[in-house]
């Protein structure tokens, strides 16, 4: 394993333990989140081009067309609670309700 790749899953990890640690602000979930899907397409970029797979060379496109809904997303949530309840507890969401 070459020193690029363990640094990326490396990142993935540190960032997958922020959402598990870190889980009181919205916020800070959704920026681990963002490391998250930054290193996936780091790393998915390397692999095609490492194994000259090109036929899947729209993949990491599609990642990050993926994960900018889920940053817009986010966001909007984001935005919608501060101006709902003044901060950005994820204790104040609640699912059940209608």
């Amino acid at each position: 394993m070459t020193s690029i790749n363990l640094n990326l899953m490396t990142a993935f990890l540190l960032a997958l333990a922020g959402v598990l640690m870190y889980r009181s602000h919205l916020m800070s979930t959704l920026l681990c989140l963002e490391g998250m899907m930054l290193s996936l397409y780091i790393m998915l970029s390397l692999l095609i081009s490492h194994f000259h797979m090109f036929s899947l060379s729209m993949a990491p496109l599609i990642l990050l067309v993926i994960s900018a809904c889920e940053a817009a997303g986010g966001l909007a949530l984001l935005v919608k609670m501060s101006n709902n309840y003044g901060n950005d507890y994820v204790q104040n969401l609640n699912l059940l309700q209608c």
